[in-house]
């Protein structure tokens, strides 16, 4: 297949990831972005475990450490006992608070380093498929034009143009609750991690750079289906004082918005040409902060996929696998964020006892906080293994392995453009196995983690996801099989 490009459809944080993605693969990438300039208003603030874990895997991460804030610990539906990260199989036991429109400059730098092209000021308005390429149809600041395309990913948020152009359904549930949100100044700012919810509400308090907070909440009268219009201060500041019986010394508003929990997933996230990725494939209630990482995780999985496609060496339906693997990660983003939303917003004497059990199920049960926190950081995301004798660990997330050998972990050696083959014998005889699209590391595991041990050869995908392992003996002619197979 001729190389042409890619065009995305949307420059926020999943767009400028994919294109970053496909230009370490060789592909040239457009992105398409109706902003002129990054918004300032930032939507989102939390970055999770396996999203710094991407990052590290293509060593991008360094930045975001510098300048967000670490916090150990996350929520659950904001329940009084918080979930514990500093036990997790992580180099980042944490969530990293920072705002999204920082995170959006720090990924397009990222992008244009790679040679990625941002085009700003221009919209994506449809566009035609035809044997071998994408004719895509663009809005610009001098008028409307047409570019050609291989592949056209829509990136381009909950009403995605993309989406609808291709026909694809976008099923769900509308929405019955309204959140509320400010960012302020407070003059007598509540402890960190400060949340409450009783009867007359519920709020969190996150702090934000320049000593302002974002305060967000929900209250009784949000369980509706009518739009009481925009959000006024003195409403907000109302609502918190419901809640606390504090204002916390609030002023200075500098956004005040209210979000709806309209949860919907795309039917299918590639048809033909045309892939989606981010609230374009899915939309939920922010609760937990995990949208833009999964959305982020998408273009994580999407981005090598396309580009050994483009490339020639991608195992046949690879691209395929995309839907396969990510559509469920979005049904179970939709699940747990309406599960969030249903404690989030109970306000009667039985929903608040409920949300009391659960946070004690959190403080009493070690296993069970731990599945919860897992779940929310995504590193439990397993993608589905197509032969049913595979070694547990086909399609789990690869830890940052120790290897001997090597001055980095498993994270330093992923490629975008190559599986990695770990040869994990001392004799290490696997290294003639090396060509284009794989790549091999040999030496022994340092200290294997649980559901290594014993573990002789395994294949990784660029991603970082384990693609095949084995605990034979004769590990050489495994990984012949393996590597073939793939």
């Amino acid at each position: 297949m001729s190389q042409r490009h890619v065009v995305i459809a949307g420059g926020g944080p999943v767009g400028l990831w994919l294109a970053a993605e496909l230009r370490l693969g060789g592909v040239p990438v457009t992105v398409m972005e109706q902003r002129t300039e990054i918004d300032a208003r930032s939507k989102a603030l939390t970055i999770h475990p396996r999203t710094l874990e991407v990052l590290a895997a293509r060593g991008a991460h360094r930045p975001f450490l510098a300048e967000g804030l670490r916090i150990p610990t996350g929520h659950f539906a904001s329940l009084d006992e918080r979930l514990d990260f500093r036990d997790l199989d992580t180099p980042f036991p944490y969530t990293l608070a920072l705002p999204q429109a920082r995170t959006e400059e720090l990924l397009e730098r990222h992008a244009l380093a790679r040679g990625a092209t941002i085009r700003r000021g221009h919209r994506v308005t449809g566009f035609t498929e035809q044997a071998g390429s994408v004719t895509v149809r663009v809005a610009g600041p001098r008028g409307a034009y047409e570019t050609e395309a291989d592949h056209l990913v829509g990136c381009d948020g909950t009403r995605s143009t993309v989406r609808t152009t291709a026909g694809i359904d976008f099923p769900g549930t509308p929405s019955t609750v309204l959140g509320w949100l400010g960012d302020v100044a407070l003059d007598r700012p509540p402890r960190p991690g400060f949340s409450a919810a009783g009867p007359h509400g519920g709020l969190m308090v996150a702090p934000l750079p320049g000593g302002r907070f974002r305060l967000v909440g929900l209250s009784p009268d949000g369980l509706t289906t009518d739009w009481p219009g925009d959000l006024a201060f003195d409403e907000l500041r109302h609502k918190v004082l419901a809640v606390t019986g504090d204002d916390f010394g609030m002023r200075d508003p500098s956004w005040l918005s209210r979000f709806g929990n309209a949860t919907r997933l795309a039917a299918a996230y590639r048809r033909g040409r045309v892939l989606l990725a981010g609230d374009a494939a899915h939309q939920h209630f922010p609760a937990g902060g995990v949208g833009m990482n999964v959305g982020i995780q998408d273009a994580h999985n999407l981005g090598w996929k396309l580009a050994a496609t483009l490339n020639g060496w991608a195992p046949d339906g690879l691209l395929d696998t995309y839907h396969t693997e990510r559509h469920p990660v979005g049904a179970q983003l939709a699940e747990h964020s309406q599960a969030q939303t249903s404690l989030l917003a109970t306000f009667t004497p039985e929903g608040l006892a409920l949300r009391s059990l659960l946070s004690g199920m959190i403080a009493d049960q070690p296993a069970f906080a731990r599945a919860l926190a897992e779940r929310l950081t995504a590193l439990a995301v397993r993608y589905p293994a197509a032969d049913p004798a595979a070694h547990p660990l086909t399609g789990t997330r690869a830890p940052d392995l120790a290897l001997t050998g090597a001055d980095t972990g498993l994270f330093g050696l992923l490629r975008p453009d190559a599986y990695l083959l770990l040869d994990l014998t001392a004799g290490g005889t696997l290294g003639g196995l090396a060509r284009p699209g794989l790549a091999v590391h040999a030496g022994p595991l340092d200290r294997p983690p649980a559901g290594w041990a014993g573990v002789r050869a395994a294949l990784i995908r660029p991603d970082g996801h384990v693609a095949w392992a084995t605990t034979r003996q004769d590990a050489a002619a495994a990984a012949v099989v393996a590597v073939v197979a793939d």
